[in-house]
């Protein structure tokens, strides 16, 4: 596509031509909460116009999302307790999100698109909150919209049209310039003209600019560096391949998270992403979800117990010879080795361990969960003295 093709399009977004509609109620709020002689009364009674919107306005206000206060039982009371800019964008947020259709078309999936869009904005605002530098309430949005571009692209280009289309916008590096390439334009040029006409606030709009070392660099927007790290650690927690160390290491790598922190973060984000996603209205499984975080917590921990294994069990040459077999051999052998076995060992069952004592502490221990937390509990202090029997000289 030329460059006056892609000027084209951009034009066209901005002014709202082949952008989906939003609810009339949706644009009115955004007018309403942005001007100052709007009082509460007046945001509750247009809100009241659409029940559907309302009651879950409603719900989302005494949800633990926004734990604060007493709880709310009508319309005023929430715009009061949320505030009108945080009214504004969740009452966008969930009208945007009733806009798309579910379901998978074409190439198209959208329940996982939202599914892991979700998480991403849940765990922008848990970063934002602890780290006190940005609007969480913001975070939650910019996140929650950061490949919004991805399914207006797809309704302009490729519903009806067979051409093959990718179906995963989390692989920006990959996406982006295939984008370019091919339509000349990318979902995040779409995606930032459309919530500009939409009257998303300019710091959500800037999110849309940066994204990989860019958004993660000091210099760029606070509000961006949580998003993005958002994105990152998110792709991760839901891709099935991600070894579970790996998360820790990516999060202290791009963003410098403590394993401690890190945890937080995680059982914040699985303690919330239930009730949202029934107020979003999507399919969403967060305990089926958190279970299969476990189970590669359960798979890292059977891997450190390979390497543990006494070299006659497991004969192999990575396994780790005992201590009284490398005393013969000397010291300098010892402390190399010993070296290995902390990198390679000890860093990934702290992550583990860590991550299962949070989550014994917080599940019921009669529940599925609680149960094979509790077992990966135990199995994490089993690995640990046998660590510590094999790496501390007798005598």
């Amino acid at each position: 596509m030329e460059k006056d093709g892609r000027d084209r399009i951009l034009k066209e977004l901005q002014a709202g031509y082949n952008l989906p509609a939003l609810s009339p109620v949706a644009f009115k709020l955004v007018e309403m909460a942005s001007d100052d002689s709007s009082s509460a009364k007046d945001l509750a009674d247009l809100i009241g116009k659409d029940p559907s919107l309302a009651v879950r306005l409603l719900k989302i206000a005494n949800s633990a999302f926004f734990q604060s206060g007493e709880p709310v039982s009508t319309l005023e009371q929430a715009v009061v307790k949320l505030g009108f800019q945080r009214i504004r964008v969740m009452g966008l947020s969930l009208s945007l999100r009733d806009t798309f259709p579910m379901g998978k078309v074409g190439a198209m999936d959208y329940e996982r698109f939202w599914r892991s869009s979700l998480y991403r904005a849940i765990i922008a605002k848990s970063l934002a909150q602890h780290r006190g530098n940005c609007n969480p309430d913001e975070a939650f949005v910019g996140a929650l919209t950061l490949e919004i571009g991805f399914l207006i692209l797809f309704d302009i280009f490729f519903t009806s049209q067979p051409e093959p289309f990718p179906g995963d916008p989390d692989d920006l590096e990959r996406i982006l310039p295939w984008e370019e390439d091919r339509l000349g334009i990318n979902h995040r040029e779409v995606g930032k003209a459309a919530l500009s006409f939409w009257k998303f606030p300019e710091s959500i709009l800037a999110c849309q600019r940066l994204y990989g070392k860019e958004a993660l660099a000091e210099e760029a927007p606070p509000l961006a560096r949580v998003c993005e790290l958002g994105r990152v650690l998110g792709g991760l927690l839901l891709r099935k391949g991600t070894d579970f160390p790996s998360l820790f290491a990516e999060a202290k790598r791009c963003g410098g998270l403590d394993s401690d922190l890190l945890n937080d973060i995680l059982l914040e984000t699985f303690t919330q992403v239930q009730e949202i996603a029934d107020q979003l209205r999507l399919a969403l499984d967060g305990e089926k979800d958190l279970l299969g975080l476990m189970e590669r917590a359960n798979q890292a921990l059977s891997r450190i117990s390979d390497h543990l294994s006494d070299k006659e069990k497991t004969p192999s040459k990575t396994s780790l010879p005992s201590f009284e077999s490398l005393q013969e051999e000397g010291a300098l052998v010892v402390t190399r080795t010993l070296q290995a076995v902390a990198h390679e060992i000890r860093n990934p069952l702290v992550a583990v361990g860590g991550f299962a004592k949070r989550l014994a502490s917080t599940l019921d221990p009669s529940s599925e969960g609680g149960k094979y937390a509790q077992f990966i509990l135990e199995e994490t202090r089993r690995l640990e003295a046998a660590l510590s029997r094999m790496t501390t000289p007798e005598g």
